[in-house]
């Protein structure tokens, strides 16, 4: 049995416990808020932490009445001292997964190692395709005909993790870089809250050969 099913099957009879790792304007954590505030998934946000003081899902975090840590530019000069701390304060809010939205710093051994296989991560394109952080802007501008969303584990190796689902989405010839944003975004929000969906209820396994395979629903 791998790490993601122990987990889920020591929690089990109450919400998965998650830490939510932002960057940005958080409208993935506002997602997940809004599901399971709606009843439609079993999932506590126990601590969100950004890497920037002054980021916009901190606020959206705190109106939700959850607890917030905020990281500087200072702490990450040392990378290995800043991932000891969010290691340290993931460890200290119990949680039992780690999901990156919109974190646009590496996470290395000192969080990988503690959670291994129960780190999650959301990219806008359809990996292996389009790498990095400029995903959207990248399929974009090459004239890809589809790219997409894609929630995975992370590892060390930057977006190379086994992938849990993915979602095509169809670049039009009217598209503008905007409204394809937008479409992506939209995608997220609603992928990411069905993966999340997945772990609450014991249905993700990461196989020998690093696939991963979506037990039924009926497979408790």
């Amino acid at each position: 049995m791998n790490n993601a099913s122990e987990t889920a099957n020591k929690t089990a009879g109450k919400s998965l416990k998650i830490g939510v790792l932002i960057s940005g304007s958080g409208t993935n954590l506002q997602a997940i808020i809004d599901e399971s505030i709606a009843g439609n998934l079993d999932v506590e946000v126990s601590v969100v932490i950004s890497s920037r003081p002054d980021a916009y899902g901190l606020k959206r975090a705190q109106e939700a009445g959850i607890p917030t840590i905020s990281l500087n530019k200072e702490i990450y000069q040392n990378p290995s001292v800043a991932n000891e701390a969010i290691a340290t304060e993931l460890v200290h809010a119990g949680v039992d997964y780690v999901v990156m939205a919109g974190y646009m710093r590496k996470l290395t051994s000192e969080v990988l190692d503690v959670f291994p296989d129960r780190v999650i991560n959301l990219h806008p394109a359809l990996l292996p395709s389009f790498k990095g952080a400029h995903a959207i802007q990248d399929a974009f501008e090459f004239g890809a005909k589809v790219t997409g969303v894609t929630v995975h584990f992370a590892n060390e190796d930057y977006d190379k993790g086994p992938i849990i689902a993915q979602q095509a989405v169809e670049i039009y010839e009217d598209d503008t870089l905007d409204s394809l944003e937008e479409r992506i975004h939209k995608v997220e929000h609603e992928l990411y809250p069905r993966v999340l969906s997945w772990l609450a209820a014991n249905r993700v396994r990461v196989l020998p050969d690093r696939t991963v395979r979506i037990l039924p629903a009926d497979n408790q």
